[in-house]
Protein backbone atom coordinates (compact mmCIF):
# COMPACT_ATOMS: atom_id res chain seq x y z
CA UNK A 1 0.00 0.00 0.00
CA UNK A 2 1.72 3.30 -1.14
CA UNK A 3 1.52 6.57 1.24
CA UNK A 4 -0.94 8.58 0.16
CA UNK A 5 1.34 11.56 1.01
CA UNK A 6 4.46 10.87 -0.15
CA UNK A 7 4.04 7.47 -2.19
CA UNK A 8 6.34 5.28 -0.61
CA UNK A 9 5.77 1.56 -1.20
CA UNK A 10 6.25 0.72 2.92
CA UNK A 11 3.76 1.31 5.74
CA UNK A 12 3.65 -0.29 8.85
CA UNK A 13 0.08 -1.35 10.44
CA UNK A 14 -0.92 -0.10 13.73
CA UNK A 15 -4.38 -0.99 14.62
CA UNK A 16 -6.76 -3.58 12.90
CA UNK A 17 -10.22 -4.14 13.69
CA UNK A 18 -13.49 -5.25 12.15
CA UNK A 19 -15.66 -2.53 10.79
CA UNK A 20 -19.12 -2.17 12.48
CA UNK A 21 -20.60 -4.03 9.55
CA UNK A 22 -18.14 -6.78 9.73
CA UNK A 23 -17.54 -7.11 5.97
CA UNK A 24 -14.34 -5.34 6.12
CA UNK A 25 -11.14 -5.02 8.30
CA UNK A 26 -10.54 -1.25 9.10
CA UNK A 27 -6.38 -0.53 9.29
CA UNK A 28 -4.56 2.05 10.70
CA UNK A 29 -1.13 2.34 8.78
CA UNK A 30 2.19 4.73 9.30
CA UNK A 31 4.55 5.55 6.24
CA UNK A 32 8.06 4.00 7.05
CA UNK A 33 9.44 6.80 5.53
CA UNK A 34 7.32 10.28 6.16
CA UNK A 35 5.61 8.90 9.13
CA UNK A 36 2.13 10.04 8.33
CA UNK A 37 -0.68 7.95 9.02
CA UNK A 38 -3.60 6.83 7.06
CA UNK A 39 -6.46 4.51 6.90
CA UNK A 40 -7.24 1.54 4.45
CA UNK A 41 -10.32 -0.66 4.32
CA UNK A 42 -9.28 -4.67 3.69
CA UNK A 43 -12.73 -6.80 2.14
CA UNK A 44 -13.51 -9.52 1.29
CA UNK A 45 -13.75 -9.99 -3.03
CA UNK A 46 -16.87 -11.62 -4.16
CA UNK A 47 -17.06 -14.49 -6.84
CA UNK A 48 -19.70 -12.99 -9.46
CA UNK A 49 -22.36 -15.54 -9.47
CA UNK A 50 -24.55 -16.37 -12.63
CA UNK A 51 -28.21 -17.46 -13.05
CA UNK A 52 -28.87 -19.61 -16.32
CA UNK A 53 -32.27 -19.73 -16.95
CA UNK A 54 -34.50 -22.08 -18.48
CA UNK A 55 -34.43 -20.31 -21.51
CA UNK A 56 -30.57 -20.89 -21.58
CA UNK A 57 -30.25 -17.24 -21.08
CA UNK A 58 -27.62 -16.16 -18.13
CA UNK A 59 -28.11 -13.06 -15.51
CA UNK A 60 -25.68 -11.60 -12.60
CA UNK A 61 -27.39 -13.53 -9.11
CA UNK A 62 -29.57 -10.93 -7.71
CA UNK A 63 -30.02 -11.59 -3.93
CA UNK A 64 -32.72 -8.73 -4.09
CA UNK A 65 -34.85 -10.93 -6.50
CA UNK A 66 -34.58 -14.08 -4.59
CA UNK A 67 -35.23 -12.00 -1.15
CA UNK A 68 -38.39 -11.14 -2.91
CA UNK A 69 -39.50 -14.43 -3.73
CA UNK A 70 -38.51 -16.04 -0.10
CA UNK A 71 -40.39 -13.49 1.33
CA UNK A 72 -43.39 -14.54 -0.50
CA UNK A 73 -43.32 -17.65 0.49
CA UNK A 74 -42.69 -16.73 4.19
CA UNK A 75 -44.83 -14.11 4.97
CA UNK A 76 -46.49 -14.58 8.27
CA UNK A 77 -44.65 -17.46 9.17
CA UNK A 78 -41.53 -17.94 11.40
CA UNK A 79 -38.68 -18.03 9.19
CA UNK A 80 -36.36 -15.35 8.91
CA UNK A 81 -35.77 -14.37 4.83
CA UNK A 82 -32.87 -12.36 4.95
CA UNK A 83 -30.65 -14.94 7.33
CA UNK A 84 -32.29 -17.49 4.88
CA UNK A 85 -31.19 -15.76 1.41
CA UNK A 86 -27.88 -14.78 3.15
CA UNK A 87 -26.69 -18.51 3.96
CA UNK A 88 -27.85 -19.33 0.03
CA UNK A 89 -26.03 -16.92 -1.04
CA UNK A 90 -22.73 -17.97 0.91
CA UNK A 91 -23.30 -21.55 0.05
CA UNK A 92 -23.12 -20.60 -3.59
CA UNK A 93 -19.85 -18.30 -2.56
CA UNK A 94 -18.72 -21.02 -1.35
CA UNK A 95 -18.62 -23.31 -4.02
CA UNK A 96 -16.78 -21.33 -6.01
CA UNK A 97 -18.28 -22.09 -9.05
CA UNK A 98 -19.71 -19.34 -11.15
CA UNK A 99 -22.27 -20.85 -12.66
CA UNK A 100 -25.92 -22.43 -11.17
CA UNK A 101 -28.64 -23.42 -13.15
CA UNK A 102 -32.24 -21.85 -12.18
CA UNK A 103 -33.19 -25.03 -11.29
CA UNK A 104 -30.63 -25.99 -9.07
CA UNK A 105 -30.72 -22.53 -7.19
CA UNK A 106 -34.91 -23.27 -6.54
CA UNK A 107 -34.05 -26.68 -5.18
CA UNK A 108 -31.61 -25.25 -2.91
CA UNK A 109 -34.10 -22.68 -1.85
CA UNK A 110 -36.73 -25.48 -1.35
CA UNK A 111 -34.36 -27.71 0.60
CA UNK A 112 -33.80 -24.85 3.14
CA UNK A 113 -37.41 -23.81 3.17
CA UNK A 114 -37.96 -27.56 4.06
CA UNK A 115 -35.96 -28.20 6.74
CA UNK A 116 -37.56 -24.47 8.15
CA UNK A 117 -41.23 -24.37 8.00
CA UNK A 118 -43.25 -26.59 6.00
CA UNK A 119 -45.97 -23.84 4.85
CA UNK A 120 -43.34 -21.43 3.90
CA UNK A 121 -41.60 -24.74 1.64
CA UNK A 122 -45.33 -25.47 0.14
CA UNK A 123 -45.65 -22.00 -0.76
CA UNK A 124 -42.62 -21.54 -2.50
CA UNK A 125 -42.72 -24.91 -4.52
CA UNK A 126 -46.06 -23.99 -5.78
CA UNK A 127 -44.90 -20.72 -7.74
CA UNK A 128 -41.60 -22.81 -8.57
CA UNK A 129 -42.73 -25.87 -9.74
CA UNK A 130 -45.76 -24.37 -11.24
CA UNK A 131 -48.45 -26.74 -10.09
CA UNK A 132 -50.27 -27.41 -13.32
CA UNK A 133 -53.80 -29.13 -11.36
CA UNK A 134 -54.61 -29.95 -8.05
CA UNK A 135 -53.60 -33.32 -8.54
CA UNK A 136 -50.12 -32.45 -8.76
CA UNK A 137 -50.05 -30.29 -5.78
CA UNK A 138 -51.30 -32.92 -3.80
CA UNK A 139 -49.07 -35.31 -4.35
CA UNK A 140 -46.25 -32.48 -3.46
CA UNK A 141 -48.28 -32.40 -0.09
CA UNK A 142 -48.12 -36.42 0.21
CA UNK A 143 -44.39 -36.35 -0.37
CA UNK A 144 -44.11 -33.56 2.48
CA UNK A 145 -46.20 -35.64 4.74
CA UNK A 146 -44.24 -39.17 4.17
CA UNK A 147 -41.27 -37.67 4.72
CA UNK A 148 -42.45 -35.78 8.06
CA UNK A 149 -43.93 -39.40 9.05
CA UNK A 150 -40.59 -40.80 8.33
CA UNK A 151 -38.95 -38.70 10.22
CA UNK A 152 -40.72 -39.24 13.51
Amino acid sequence: MKCPSCGYPKSQVIDSRPTVEGNSIRRRRECEQCQKRFTTFETLEMLQIFVIKKSGSKELFDKQKLLAGVLKATEKRPVDAVLLVNEIEAELQNTLHQDITSTELGEIVMRKLRERDEVAYVRFASVYREFKDIDSFLRELQELKEGAEANT
